[in-house]
């Protein structure tokens, strides 16, 4: 083989299939697609173990992707329930699947993934840690977590969250109390605790350059993850979260150095009027890696509809230069969410990645909206139907509550003062009866 990954691949003027695949996905010639990962600038997560993947670009050129987080925990652990979740979020047309599974055997989910669903699979090497050795966090060496990497990259994993920014030297501005809300990356909480019971410096920082290897070895894309993004508006673009970042920003190039591609995390908790900035922000400091975002949400106080919080933040995010969205369910902050939660999630994610890419220009982002408008000024409900972003909700919400047969072709809001039927009308010479 004359390249390990897509960026080696690039790097040396090769088209891989995965980028002849994407560059047909995206409406790209493959030159454009192969020079942006030889930049950095797109991430193509296309482990060749996972051998039912149907590969994607992930970069703010191309279209906005969104990413579902799911798995078992200690409270709720069906397995079916999430292989229901995985189908229900491919068939919603969602572009990764994350498995942040925190509870029993993880390795056949995994693997099944790997097999099964075309969507990239990602996960958090830290969280399977405690459960694969049966030892508690305190009593894990660097050589445990690496070993899981390893392990997780050999199931076919597409992208690992790594939480390699924070280090001893950072952990003093959250030791000083200087945040409302401290650390709420689960993954970051995980490190930061794990240096303070053992003294030592954080595994994926100090051994970097070992999982660089795994990675290289296996083509896994590393997802930098932002163990300090502000988990309350009040921590937003504080001293942890920027200089986080400046380290992130260091280690993307360590990792493009040895030809190991890169995504960065990014908040979290941010006010509507700082998201543009910090999307400048990142760009500068990470040399234009694709920017993973989870939201951001724009407020603290929508417990139950953090779905639609976070689709607002996440369309500013994104038309910003942000690449890839993750997901936010009602149940967020609140509970595991269920089937119906997932559903959701995705299509407010959907909706805010759509408008992102409309607002950048993309060839093509605005075609089904030209499709939908025409389909609306000739009343045609089936081809309505095909154009929207979720058939089936639209179809039943018109069905449950549908007009008098008589103008059955206009809906019950209006009736016959339907202004798109009444102009039709008028257009044609023809008389509007109302009454």
């Amino acid at each position: 083989m004359e390249y390990k990954t897509q960026m080696e691949a690039a790097k040396k003027g090769i088209i891989t299939p995965q980028m002849e695949v994407v560059a047909k996905k995206e409406k790209i010639a493959a030159e454009v697609l192969r020079e942006y990962v030889a930049k950095g600038t797109v991430a193509i997560p296309a482990n060749p173990a996972h051998t039912s993947l149907s590969p994607e670009g992930i970069g703010s050129p191309l279209r906005t992707k969104i990413n579902v987080n799911l798995g078992v925990s200690r409270d709720v652990t069906s397995y079916d329930m999430e292989m229901e979740k995985v189908m229900t979020a491919v068939n919603l047309g969602a572009e990764a699947i994350m498995d942040l599974s925190s509870h029993g055997d993880t390795e056949p989910f995994r693997k099944k993934l790997t097999s099964e669903c075309p969507a990239m699979i990602g996960t958090v090497p830290v969280y399977d840690s405690v459960i694969h050795h049966k030892r508690d966090l305190g009593q894990l060496t660097a050589e445990d977590f690496l070993e899981v990497i390893e392990l997780h990259a050999k199931n076919g994993v597409d992208f690992v969250t790594l939480h390699s920014g924070i280090t001893r030297e950072t952990m003093g501005g959250i030791k000083a109390g200087n945040r409302k809300m401290n650390i709420v990356s689960r993954g970051g909480s995980l490190i930061f605790a794990w240096m303070s019971m053992t003294g030592k410096e954080n595994p994926f920082y100090e051994y970097f350059d070992k999982i660089l290897d795994i990675c290289y070895e296996h083509d896994v894309t590393i997802s930098l993850g932002d163990a300090c993004r502000p988990g309350s508006l009040a921590d937003a673009t504080d001293a942890a979260q920027i200089s986080e970042l400046v380290r992130l920003g260091e280690l993307t190039k360590r990792a493009w150095a040895k030809n190991v591609q890169v995504m960065v995390e990014g908040p979290g908790h941010v006010p509507l009027n700082q998201i543009a900035a910090n999307m400048e922000i990142q760009k500068t400091l990470c040399h234009n890696a694709p920017f993973y975002v989870l939201g951001p949400l724009v407020t603290d106080i929508a417990p139950g509809y953090d779905h639609i919080t976070a689709a607002l933040g996440g369309a500013v995010a994104a038309a910003a230069g942000a690449a890839f969205l993750c997901y936010v369910t009602p149940a967020e902050h609140l509970a595991l969410p269920n089937v119906d939660d997932v559903r959701e999630g995705i299509i407010a994610s959907k909706i805010a990645a759509h408008a992102a890419d409309i607002a950048k220009g993309l060839p093509g982002a605005r075609d089904m909206d030209d499709k939908m408008a025409d389909a609306r000024k000739n009343l045609d409900w089936e081809e309505q139907y095909k154009c929207a972003l979720d058939p089936e909700t639209a179809r039943k919400i018109r069905e449950d509550r549908k007009p008098e047969d008589d103008h059955a072709e206009t809906c019950s809001m209006c009736g016959k003062f339907c202004a798109v039927r009444s102009m039709n009308k008028a257009l044609k010479g023809e008389v509007i009866d109302i009454l």
